[in-house]
């Protein structure tokens, strides 16, 4: 299940950077660079924050709180 929340993540943020890159540099070849390889980087990051994060909760004895 986590590897298809992490591709659906990725094909989301695919679109939201190209979208954001042209509406920012009106340059399709530009947002399209952008585009591919900044979710590549940011779907990377967040696998890498939720096992931080799930690595945290375990050695936590309290319960969050928030």
């Amino acid at each position: 299940m986590l590897a298809k929340k992490t591709l659906t993540y990725s094909l989301t943020h695919l679109v939201v950077a190209v979208t954001v890159a042209f509406a920012l540099t009106r340059d399709w070849r530009a947002a399209l660079a952008i585009g591919l390889v900044e979710p590549i980087f940011q779907t990377a990051a967040f696998v890498i924050h939720e096992r931080l994060w799930a690595r945290a909760i375990a050695r936590d004895p309290a319960p969050l709180a928030g």
